[in-house]
Parts: structure tokens; sequence; C-alpha cells
């Protein structure tokens, strides 16, 4: 087929990936996979519902991240509706497991405040630097702020090294790596820049070699080893982080608390390591979590209300609150107490700019324009801007009705952007404690129009008035119901459900349990027409991947990292509008071998941090029966059997299970997939696996290899693709 050619022109050693790659062809080339489904269908009631164990497949499918081992059984015993009313009341569900995993990242439990005074950003760093703020006191956060400083300095340095080699003679512009203002600029989440060396340095420490070195401190007590690191030198300090590797570093904070480990981890850059405990907390939470439909409802709305990591310095530090304060506790609640927590939250606040919106006739604009700067009690308003620079910023108004509410066709006009952005000026940050607050000198007084409707001076309360209109609107209802239908029932949902479940927002006035429960009691959520018609999202893909296997994640960021190797980084969507729940944004043929490469590297343990046991797995007595009706006639098509049950839960089409076979024996299928697909040097770019990961090379050589062949197949394969 065309796609099969697509692949073949692409990709080198071809020879041994063929079959691999032709299972992604079948993906591409089928838009329902009707083959597959005809294998093992469920059986059809005389409504035409989707019956047996297959509905509970299905609910799973849509409702989690994907079944885990044993969970279709489980859901069996207590009943299927039963779980769902479960599901829809998460604090009725026992989560401490998932707490202690979550335990290793202290960060995340943080206020704003609290994050910016242990773990001080750049341009706090910079401040310091110059001489504008005073080091902190405590000699923990004086050892980091003094580490950053030094590593700050030394990239510097390097820059202007490298920019005087380049530059032409009579001079030329700054140098590289730096702004306008000559500062420094910041990394970005996941990388890791420092890459000195110990061996030019004077110190005692460093002038050993580093494998001396690192015995010497392994031999220590974690907390006197700790102490040890700490006592460094900041030159010391920034030469032994860049030039130990991820495993060395894993044995140097072996034993230690979960706040040291952290406190290491932020040596040299606070900003990637509360950027980077973020998204691995939320893995953990993804994967691990029991409130399986609270965690996917988390996820849509952080995409629903998109913030980008990388909008500027500030926004990592905004993540943990954001999705700890502001989603996860409506995920599941009202829309209009959403809406309004997503309002006054600093992330979305800092993201779409409202912080910075200041009304055109409002008194700190008249202050402003006199050149004074200054803010009511005589507080400055950051530096006094030239007449005419301050202003109202309508991002937030435009994202709020095209994307938060009414929807692209939701008959406004560029006139009721820029109302909306008036109701909003005054909706800021506290500086001193990174909280919303609502500044009156900031707010545009008199009236506004907005959809026709008169808003009267007063305040804040005009946002919430506002907020209140656009919650309740009949627009609003339908698009919200749109989206959730597009998510979880196909890509072109039935009009009538849609409706159906825009009638329940209305009259539930806007209880996201009332709507999830008018789709779940409809007809064309069970009809066999959506059975496995959507196609997983990369993050959908890799999480079901590791639940499916059973896997065990000691350390989620090469998971983080795989995520944004398929195109979905977490947290990584520049534009507001967020990620496609579509497949055509995902399906091609190259999208699809990467995740065939990445399935072949979970199953073969080469994911660092990752492990499952296949042995473990095909022995237990709680894995799947091999299905009826098929001749097992080796050993590999036993697995292969077995396999089949264990990850997916059903048969897979006579074409794709040939396919997996005729590769059974193929270990080359690995190597040229680790080749495409390489994280085994995770460690040596990204700070929280070398922190936190194990060094799984040796083990990996236990499994069973036939075995991870077939399960990487298996789980590349196009009926594992959709959900």
């Amino acid at each position: 087929m065309a796609a099969g050619r697509m692949v073949r022109s692409g990709f080198p050693g071809v020879g041994r990936m063929a079959v691999a790659f032709s299972l992604c062809g079948l993906l591409v080339g089928q838009p329902v996979l009707a083959e597959a489904a005809s294998v093992g269908a469920p059986p059809i009631a005389s409504g035409g519902q989707i019956q047996g164990r297959e509905r509970i497949l299905h609910a799973l499918n849509r409702f989690t991240f994907g079944p885990a081992p044993g969970e279709v059984a489980a859901v069996e015993k207590i009943g299927l509706d039963r779980w769902f009313e479960q599901q829809l009341n998460p604090s009725s569900i026992d989560d401490s497991a998932l707490d202690a995993r979550l335990a290793q990242y202290p960060a995340i439990s943080l206020s704003i405040a609290e994050l910016d005074a242990r773990y001080p950003g750049p341009g706090a760093v910079r401040q310091m630097m110059n001489g504008r703020q005073p080091l902190p006191a405590d000699p923990t956060l004086r050892v980091l702020a003094e580490d950053q400083i030094a590593f700050y300095k030394m990239q510097k340095a390097k820059q202007e090294s490298k920019a005087a080699e380049t530059m032409p003679e009579g001079g030329g512009t700054g140098a590289a790596g730096t702004n306008q203002a000559g500062e420094m600029k910041a990394g970005s989440p996941g990388e890791m820049t420092a890459d000195a060396s110990i061996a030019d340095s004077g110190d005692q420490a460093a002038a050993s070699s580093r494998r001396d070195l690192l015995m010497h401190l392994t031999a220590l007590a974690p907390s006197d080893r700790f102490s040890t690191i700490m006592a460094m030198s900041p030159d010391a300090l920034v030469r032994l982080r860049g030039a130990l590797k991820g495993g060395e570093q894993m044995q140097l904070t072996a034993g230690m608390s979960p706040e040291q480990k952290e406190t290491l981890l932020a040596l040299g850059g606070s900003l990637q390591m509360i950027g980077l405990e973020a998204m691995e907390s939320r893995v953990e939470r993804d994967i691990y979590s029991n409130r399986q439909l609270e965690a996917v409802m988390t996820d849509f709305w952080l995409n629903h209300f998109n913030v980008y990591v990388r909008k500027n310095q500030q926004e990592a530090y905004l993540l943990p609150t954001y999705e700890r304060e502001t989603i996860r506790p409506h995920a599941l609640g009202n829309f209009e107490d959403l809406l309004d927590a997503t309002a006054e939250s600093p992330a979305m606040l800092e993201y779409l700019d409202n912080a910075r919106s200041i009304g055109p006739d409002s008194v700190a604009a008249q202050r402003q324009k006199r050149g004074t700067g200054l803010l009511a009690g005589g507080l400055p308003d950051a530096k006094p801007k030239p007449q005419g620079s301050a202003g109202l910023n309508e991002n937030y108004g435009r994202e709020l009705m095209e994307l938060h509410t009414l929807g692209v066709n939701g008959g406004y006009t560029q006139a009721d952007v820029t109302n909306v952005a008036k109701v909003f000026t005054g909706w800021t940050i506290d500086r001193k404690s990174g909280q919303f607050e609502f500044n009156e000198n900031r707010h545009e007084p008199g009236a506004k129009t907005v959809l026709g409707k008169t808003i009267h001076e007063d305040g804040m309360k005009e946002g919430l008035q506002l907020l209140h209109m656009l919650a309740t609107s009949p627009a609003t209802a339908h698009f919200i119901s749109q989206k959730l239908a597009v998510r979880f029932v196909s890509d072109d949902p039935p009009p009538a459900l849609v409706d159906r479940m825009a009638a329940s927002f209305l009259a539930s006035h806007g209880d996201i349990k009332a709507v999830l429960r008018t789709m779940w009691r409809s007809p064309e959520f069970w009809s066999p027409s959506v059975l496995s018609a959507k196609v997983k999202t990369p993050e959908e893909f890799v999480f079901s991947a590791v639940r499916a296997s059973g896997a065990e994640v000691k350390s989620p960021a090469a998971l983080v990292q795989s995520i944004a190797k398929l195109g979905m980084p977490l947290y990584g969507m520049q534009t507001p509008n967020g990620y496609s729940w579509k497949q055509d944004d995902w399906v091609s043929t190259g999208a699809l071998v990467s995740r065939m490469n990445f399935a072949l590297v979970l199953a073969a343990n080469r994911i660092p941090g990752t492990r499952t046991e296949w042995n473990s797995l095909l022995d237990s007595p709680a894995a799947g029966v091999v299905p009826a009706g098929y001749s097992v006639d080796d050993a590999a098509a036993t697995k292969e059997r077995r396999l089949e049950a264990d990850l997916l839960g059903q048969p897979v089409s006579d074409r794709t299970r040939a396919a997996v076979l005729s590769q059974a024996n193929d270990n080359s299928v690995t190597e040229q997939a680790e080749t495409q697909f390489d994280l085994r040097g995770a460690g040596k770019g990204n700070r929280s696996y070398a922190v936190r990961s194990l060094d799984d090379g040796a083990a990996a050589q236990e499994n069973d290899p036939q075995a991870a062949v077939l399960a990487g197949l298996l789980l590349g394969s196009p009926e594992f693709q959709r959900r």
C-alpha cells in the first residue's frame, strides 16, 4: 500500500523492520478496523449495544488511561455501573499508594511563594548576582543560590568567549545566549547544559579522579554525603554536577530523603527541576492513580484550559498549583467554578497576559502617562513606561470566549473581545505571594457591553458576572459537550448525543458529572460503531502501554521525554487551543512508526527507569486466558495468544497476528527501534532521571527476549493504537 512505500523510503534498515512498519500501515489505511472487530466480536443485543466483557473493555478504554492487569476482572466483580459511579466520586477511592509515590516530589505540594523562596528562579538569581537582593540566610538555600550564580557566570563567560571569537572587527551585538539587557536566559525544563570538566579545577575534591571522588562520597552515610556535597565551593559544585553521569548520580543520592534529592536536583537550575517535577508527578498520577476518571478529566481540562510551560521563566513555578488547586479539584465538579478558578489562576493570568493588562482610562494608566509609575499607596507599578505604552491586553478576553466557553462560532464580535478585556483589567498577580489579586487602580472604569448585555461598573464583580453569563450560555453548553463527546465517543460524535449532553449541562447548571452520566447512559456511547473508533494521542498511548504491561516506573523522566518525542510534550502546546483529540492530527506513517519504536523499546526494558517482568506476567494466574478456538502450535504462538489477552483483552486480526509472529525470533526489530528511539542517554541531559532512575541494563537481560519482541509488536499494533 502507499503508506508502506512511504515507510520503506523514509527509514534505514527496513528489511528487518518491514513487518513492524506494515502494522503501522494497517492503521494509516483503515479508518475503522473492521477486520479486527470481526475477530471475537462482542455479542450484540437487540438494541444494537456493546455487551459482555467487551462493554467493560470499552468503558475502561474511554474513562481510564487503559486497563491495567486484572482491572477487567475487578470491574466484572463489582459491576460496571457501580464502578463508574465510584469513579465519578474520587474521594471515595483509596489512592494512598499513589500518595506514597508522589512523596518523592516535595516541591509540587508547595505554594507559589514557598517555591519561590526555597528555589529561587533565574530572575531572583540575577538579582542576587548583581547585589540587588541579599543571599538567603538559610545555609542550604544559600548554597543553592551561590551554585546557580556560579553556573550563570560560567555559562555567560563561555558565551562571551564564543561571541568574541566570532565577532567581526569593530564590535557587534551582545553575546549569544543573552537578551537585549545582557541578562542570562533560562534553560528549558528538562535540559541540562552544564558540561564543565572537573579536571581543570584547583579544588581538592575536583583534583581527584571522578571515580575516586564518587567512591569517597558514596562511602559516606547519606546525611554526611549530602552535607559534604553542599559544603563544596560553588565552582566545585558546578563542575561536579557537570561531570557525573546518571548512574553515578543515582549512587550519590541513594538513601537521601526526597527533600535532599530535590535540593541536589535544583543545583544549577531550580526552573528545570520544578518544571520536571510537575511533569513527572503528572505521569505518576495518570499511570498509577486508582481515581482514573479524575485523572482523565484533569488531563482533559488541563488541555482545554491550556497553559504553556515555556511561556516565560515564571510559568513552571505556577504549574504545580495550577494542576493541584485550579484544575483537579474541579475536574468532576461544576463548570462555572472551574471557569472562575482558571480566570483567577496565576498560571492563566501569566500565560494569556492578563496580569499585565491595564485599562486605558484606569488610575494606573493615567499615572503611567504622567511618568510616575505609581499605584495606590505610592507602590511602584513595574518600571515607569513611556506615554502610550500602557494598555489593554485582549489575549485572555479572546480565548475566554473562543476556546474556553462559547467556541469560535459563539456569536461574539471584536467589540465584545475588547469589552471583555476591559472587564478583566485589574485581575492580576500579587508580587509577594504569587497569588491572584484584584487591583482596582488597573481596572477600567465605566460600563461595558458584552454580547448585547450591559455590565455596570462594579470592580471585580464585573468579571464574576461575565463568567456566570458565559458559563450558563447555551453556546457554552454545546461547545463543552461537543468537546467531551469528541474525547470520549468519536471524532465526529452524533449530534443527538451532543444535544442531549448540552441539555443536561444547562439543566444541571454546568454539573460535569451530570453531563458524563448522560453520555454514559446514551445508546450512542455503547454503539458498536464507536468501538475502537478513537486513535490514542501520544500521551494516551504511552500511559496505556505502561499500564497494560504492568510496568514498574522507578523514574518517569524518560517517559516524559518519550511523550515529547512522540509529538505531545506535557504542558508543551504553545498556542492556547491545546492538543487535538482527533486522529487526523496524530495519524501519519512516521508518527506511528515512532510509536512502534517506543513500544518495542518499552517491552525490551530499554526505557530508563521503567521495567516490565514479562516472565512474571505470563506466569501470573491473574493474567489473561488464551482465547478459545486458536491452534497453539509452538512456544511463540502460545506466548502471543497469552499476550493478546493480557495486553489488549481481546484477539487481534489475522493480519496483525501473522505480522507479529513472523518477527517473534528477530531481536533486530528492537535494535532498530532503539536506534531510532534512543533514551539510554537520558541521564546525561536530564537531571531528574539522573537522580531518581535505576540502571536497568543488566536486569533487562533476564527477561524473555521473545516475549519482549511479541509484546512490543502487539503494543505497537493498530488494535492497541485505538481505544
